[in-house]
């Protein structure tokens, strides 16, 4: 006779409900925040190719700018979540104030330098002459809001600390919402062509600042926290955001290295690279909410000393992040056939799609516990490890990608490579969970 099967342990169905109740709103405020640029994207997009060209131009300067210091929202999550598990909400909103007063500074400093380099950034990026004025133009204007998008990172970290991410994904949602109405008024209800692109996105981004830090001021004075700037906290969160710094430069080293290789293999592979680069960030945001979920658990766990239930919910989000692996890989081999017809319809570029795709399926699993283990450490505090750990990963990839042109090989070499470099993180993140070091009990990480 069949057993029946075994019960569900209370505290695994605990720590299900928790990545749950985190990780859905997270991933919808990720995936919210690029459709800002798609927004802008297909509005531009009918003023004529020049300023489309030169909102592309313009918009990957910008990115880059930004994303260079998500370790203010990474090392925040950590550190206020930290202080939420110590039972000290004033500590952890005054944690999340450095944050976000560091945020303002950066944004400051970045604002000045895009200002000045704008024309110098777009004729370095390869701007034409005609994409050129468009893309300094949109530069120049939405450098602007730098210092509002840093403190949407900053107090986006706050929220998570405090184990809130539905906060974050109304935000974004009402921010997407704000920037296509402002883009389309200013761009053809004032004939204000891609400068009111800009300034759409621009206001847009400053209006999701503004409600953050409504929502921060409120905790604060509830709980009797600080406003004013702490020059030793401030300093204490660039500290501990540096090494996280490190560890994203290294990251988008990687990803420049693919699509410089990639466009060395030819028109054909970059276009098809380009495509599956897409699809590979759509599924990053997918398993970058449990790593989210996973900052903010284990931030908690610790700062309140629970060394078993740090390891415990390691345990269960590493299986989330196998599982969610695999549907992921299943997804992208079944919609296959619907997903390439989107993006091209040349026979060369779909042939090389296909062999790319598979190798991207094969890799999810692995992803999948990159991902949530990534998230875990950096719950943990432990940038320093993650910084070293990401310099060992662009040592092992750099040669191997560089390699595929000259021993002849394809689109689909340059993603087995893709995918030895998630391996590579795979065993630096292992060995440091398994050796148990990054467990650290205690408000602050000592």
């Amino acid at each position: 006779m069949p057993q029946a099967p075994a019960p569900v342990r209370p505290d695994v169905r605990r720590h299900d409900r928790e990545i749950i109740a985190l990780a859905v709103p997270a991933f919808g405020a990720l995936v919210a925040e690029p459709l800002f640029l798609m927004a802008d994207s297909a509005i531009v997009g009918h003023l004529g190719t020049s300023q489309l060209a030169g909102l592309g131009i313009a918009a990957a300067l910008l990115t880059t700018a930004v994303s260079v210091f998500v370790f203010l929202a990474y090392a925040t999550t950590a550190a206020v979540a930290r202080r939420v598990g110590a039972g000290d909400l004033p500590a952890a909103i005054r944690q999340g104030m450095d944050g976000i007063w560091l945020a303002l500074i950066l944004g400051a400093v970045v604002t000045a330098a895009v200002l000045a380099t704008a024309p110098l950034l777009t004729q370095a990026f390869g701007a034409s002459a005609t994409a050129a004025p468009y893309a300094t133009t949109y530069l120049r204007i939405s450098a602007l809001g730098i210092p509002a998008m840093l403190t949407v990172l900053a107090a986006t970290g706050v929220l998570r600390g405090l184990q809130d991410t539905r906060t974050p994904l109304y935000v974004a949602i009402g921010g997407f919402i704000a920037n296509a109405a402002l883009n389309v008024a200013l761009v053809y209800g004032a004939g204000l062509g891609i400068a009111g692109s800009a300034w759409g996105t621009v206001l847009a981004q400053c209006a999701m600042a503004a409600v953050y830090l409504t929502v921060v001021v409120r905790g604060a004075r509830r709980h009797g926290a600080s406003l004013r700037p702490d020059a030793a906290g401030i300093r204490a969160c660039a500290r501990a955001g540096a090494p996280l710094l490190v560890r994203t430069l290294s990251l988008r080293a990687i990803l420049m290295i693919a699509t410089a290789v990639a466009a060395r293999l030819g028109d054909t592979d970059i276009a098809a690279h380009q495509v599956v680069l897409s699809l590979w960030n759509l599924l990053a945001f997918a398993l970058d909410a449990i790593a989210i979920a996973g900052q903010a658990i284990i931030g908690r766990h610790l700062g309140a000393g629970d060394t078993a239930g740090a390891r415990a919910a390691c345990r269960r989000m590493v299986q989330w992040g196998i599982a969610s692996g695999v549907v992921l890989g299943v997804l992208v081999v079944a919609g296959r056939p619907a997903f390439i017809p989107l993006f091209t319809s040349d026979p060369a570029v779909r042939d090389a799609l296909l062999p790319a795709l598979l190798v991207v399926a094969v890799g999810q699993p692995v992803a999948g516990v990159v991902f949530v283990l990534d998230g875990v450490l950096m719950g943990a505090g432990d940038g320093s490890y993650l910084a070293r750990a990401m310099l060992v990963v662009l040592a092992v990839f750099a040669p191997a990608a560089l390699l595929v042109p000259g021993l002849g090989g394809g689109l689909t070499a340059l993603w087995w490579a893709m995918t030895l470099m998630m391996a590579a993180r795979l065993v630096t993140l292992w060995l440091r969970a398994r050796s148990g070091r990054w467990i650290v009990t205690g408000a602050v990480r000592g």
